[in-house]
């Protein structure tokens, strides 16, 4: 299984950055999770319309979802060059919010809604979300799962015992770390010092941080960027 960083910026894009879109690949089976703006046009760069059979959106912030809006116009307008319909795995209860966002995904995409902690299949890729604590926005993190490796995905989120479930041995964890300094209040971020709280408690083999400002520093953490591709082995 690999793994491709095609934007990582927090809500605001770091200095020529994209938001949040993170290809996974095994084969020719590629999923992308999250859709942030500026990821539809990196992949258009390199191949047209994007070969993917699926998308998953961890959760309606639109710094994780935005390019559906181009991806769905780009469809009915003919650009994917019939590439057709990819599945695309929503948060439960998604639909209202999905459909002010987007008017017609349902031509552009096969919407699916996935549910808290029951696993599911997206071009042979096993997914389980977890809900984890960003805000009042329903958010879920994801354990993406296959030959033997494992990927867990943070999404946005604040400390949560449900981060350390999904990080559960995992080989990588691409975890957010928005701040320097825990949020006082309603929490809805990691800081760096979280993140790899949480990240040990799982007993996770690796730990790369995502969703972070370039203008904040973490000396002695491998951070996400993006183009960044790396392989995930399975550590048993």
């Amino acid at each position: 299984m690999f793994l491709r960083v095609v934007g990582c910026s927090p809500a605001w894009p770091n200095p020529g950055g994209i938001h949040s879109g993170y290809v996974v690949r095994s084969g020719d089976d590629r999923v992308l999770i999250d859709c942030g703006p500026g990821v539809l046009a990196r992949l258009r760069a390199e191949e047209g319309w994007p070969a993917v059979h699926a998308i998953v959106i961890s959760h309606l912030h639109l710094d994780h979802c935005g390019d559906l809006v181009p991806w769905q116009w780009g469809h009915l307008h003919g650009s994917d060059h019939g590439r057709g319909t990819p599945e695309l795995w929503l948060p439960p209860g998604s639909g209202p919010g999905i459909a002010a966002l987007a008017s017609r995904v349902d031509d552009a995409f096969a919407v699916r809604e996935y549910a808290d902690g029951v696993t599911f299949e997206a071009a042979g890729f096993a997914f389980t979300p977890r809900a984890v604590r960003h805000y009042d926005q329903p958010t879920f993190g994801l354990r993406v799962e296959r030959d033997g490796a494992t990927l867990a995905y943070s999404a946005d989120t604040g400390p949560t015992d449900a981060l350390v479930e999904l990080a559960r041995d995992a080989d990588v964890v691409l975890c957010e770390a928005t701040l320097d300094e825990p949020e006082q209040g309603q929490r809805g971020h990691l800081s760096h010092g979280e993140a790899r709280a949480a990240a040990d408690a799982a007993g996770a083999q690796r730990l790369l941080l995502t969703h972070r400002p370039v203008e904040l520093h973490a000396p002695g953490f491998e951070l996400a960027y993006d183009g960044l591709e790396l392989e995930l082995r399975s550590s048993a």
